[in-house]
Formats: structure tokens, C-alpha cells, sequence
């Protein structure tokens, strides 16, 4: 049976990057940590490090069994923590990252299940770019993050993304603007002032493609990171804004914005993205349980 005691020293050990700076750490000696990390190794019959000049380094098994070890650890403190709210009486923290280019009424739609709970919860919102988000989820600051595209392959960090649904893409534009515009849809859109998504969000691609094979070219006033912000031109008509249709009735309804039409065949995915393949936190439970009873959004 595997003796999570020395599974402990070994995580010390490879997180501190060496037992002198884990010993210095953990107040152990550094032959405790040696020892105990050998009879782990003997234990599972493997090597865990391999000598590197004066110093060690994970070997392949190494690294796998240290992440095993970071999930492990981490579902300890988490458990940890959620019996000391209950205890207490406190609220359970829920880490939220939500990607800047994320609309914040998405945001929202998507994080609702979470504030139903029978046990209090106290959500805590970070926005930010998507890397950075995923830097502070690596590093277990953030127990989820909300995006528009999936974990890139290309990333240093290991986890998972749990598809939440999918929009149509619509346009929608302040009355004067749209009032301004001439003819049926799509061809009131050529050269018509549009706002664009930042070069970050996923669905950029996809709309400049569906202009270019509908023959449309509208002219591009803005380029935006902050989808709030591209909502506030909108509403001041400045331009018209693609947006996600399942919130189209709440722009139209509370912002006065007029529905143009949609870009057919353009949707954007919503995911979130944890470190677990099974998720554990019930509040990440709750989004992803209800994002699977209703496949499909707008």
C-alpha cells in the first residue's frame, strides 16, 4: 500500500527543487528525506530521481508520479478546507478566472448553477488574460476557468476542459445605427461600422471568415480585449456587435439594441477548465452538471 507519508517528503522534496532547500523547508533533516524518499522508490520499484551534476532531477516516472502527487495533496487541502467551512459555518470559497474575453452576461448565465447550492458558497472572480489565468490554476489559486476555447495543446499546464455549450453568433446594433442601415441581411453589413473582438477570442476567426465568404466588407471602427467595453461602444453606437445569441434577448430587452441577424454557421464553445478530469468541487460540479442537462445555448 503506498505510504502517503513518504509520497509527502517526495513532493517536498521536488517541489523545493532539491532535499537541502526542502530540508531548510520542512525542518527535517536532510537524511530523513533521503531515506524515506529511497524506501518510497524501493516500495514502487522505480526511480523517482536521477542525479544531474551535484544536484536531482524528476525522472519521466518522476514527474508523473508528482503530478499524481499535486492532485492528491491538493484534494487533501481542499477536503481540509471545506470541513472547516461546514464546521464553522463559514462559506466554501469557489476560485473563479473568468478570460477577459469572456461577455460578463455569459459569465454570469454560466456561473448561476453555483449560487443554488444548499451549502453557502462565496464566489471570488478573477478576470485576466487567458495564459496568466492559467499560470494561477496550475498553482491551484483558482479552482476553475471560464474561456472561450479549449486548454491549448501547447501549454505547460496540465488540465482539463469540460465543454459548458455553444452559442450562435449575432449581430445587434444601437436603433440609430440600425436605422441607418439599408437593405436585407446579411448586405446591410457591407460597409457597415462593426466592432470586433480582440485578436484572443476564438470566435475573431471564424466571423472574418463569414464576412469574406459572404462578399461582405464592413469597416472595422474598433478591436477590442474587453468585451464589456465592446458592448458600451455598441450601446453608444458606435458600431455593431457580434455577440453570443443566448444573450441577445437581454441586449435587446435592457440595452434598447436591435437583433440585425446571425452569422450562420458561427458558434462559440464555452469551457471551463480545471485540473482535475473528475471534478470534485461542488460548485464546478453544479456549472458543469447544468451546462449537461442543456446541451445547447441561444
Amino acid at each position: 500500500m503506498l505510504n502517503y507519508k513518504q509520497l509527502h517528503h517526495f513532493w517536498t522534496v521536488a517541489r523545493a527543487g532539491g532535499i537541502v532547500r526542502a530540508a531548510e523547508r520542512s525542518g527535517l533533516a536532510p537524511q530523513t528525506l533521503s531515506g524515506q524518499i529511497a524506501t518510497l522508490e524501493t516500495d514502487l520499484g522505480v526511480s523517482l530521481f536521477k542525479r544531474q551534476g551535484r544536484g536531482l532531477v524528476l525522472t519521466e516516472t518522476g514527474r508523473m508520479v508528482l503530478d499524481y502527487a499535486e492532485e492528491i495533496f491538493r484534494l487533501g487541502s481542499e477536503l481540509e478546507e471545506a470541513l472547516q467551512s461546514r464546521a464553522t459555518g463559514r462559506a466554501v470559497p469557489f476560485r473563479v478566472g473568468i478570460a477577459d474575453v469572456v461577455p460578463k452576461a455569459i459569465a454570469w448565465l454560466l456561473l448561476a448553477p453555483s449560487m443554488d447550492l444548499p451549502e453557502p458558497m462565496r464566489i471570488v472572480c478573477r478576470e485576466g488574460k487567458f495564459d496568466a489565468l492559467l499560470g494561477e490554476l496550475a498553482i491551484h489559486k483558482l479552482d476553475v476557468v471560464l474561456a472561450d476555447s479549449p486548454l491549448p495543446p501547447n501549454m505547460d499546464v496540465r488540465g482539463y476542459s469540460h465543454a459548458l455549450g455553444e452559442s450562435t453568433i449575432g449581430f445587434y446594433a444601437a436603433p440609430a445605427l440600425a436605422a441607418r442601415l439599408n437593405g436585407p441581411f446579411p448586405a446591410r453589413l457591407d460597409g457597415a461600422p462593426l466592432l470586433l473582438p480582440g485578436t484572443e477570442a476564438s470566435v475573431r476567426g471564424p466571423l472574418l471568415r463569414w464576412f469574406e465568404a459572404a462578399g461582405l466588407r464592413p469597416r472595422i471602427v474598433g478591436e477590442f480585449d474587453d468585451g464589456a467595453l465592446m458592448r458600451a461602444f455598441a450601446e453608444a453606437g458606435a458600431g455593431i456587435l457580434p455577440s453570443a445569441s443566448m444573450v441577445g434577448e437581454q441586449l435587446c430587452r435592457q440595452a434598447g439594441m436591435i437583433h440585425l441577424g446571425d452569422a450562420d454557421g458561427v458558434t462559440e464553445t464555452y469551457y471551463a477548465i480545471s485540473v482535475e478530469r473528475r471534478l470534485t468541487h461542488p460548485a464546478v460540479r453544479a456549472i458543469s452538471e447544468a451546462a449537461t442537462a442543456k446541451q445547447k445555448f441561444g
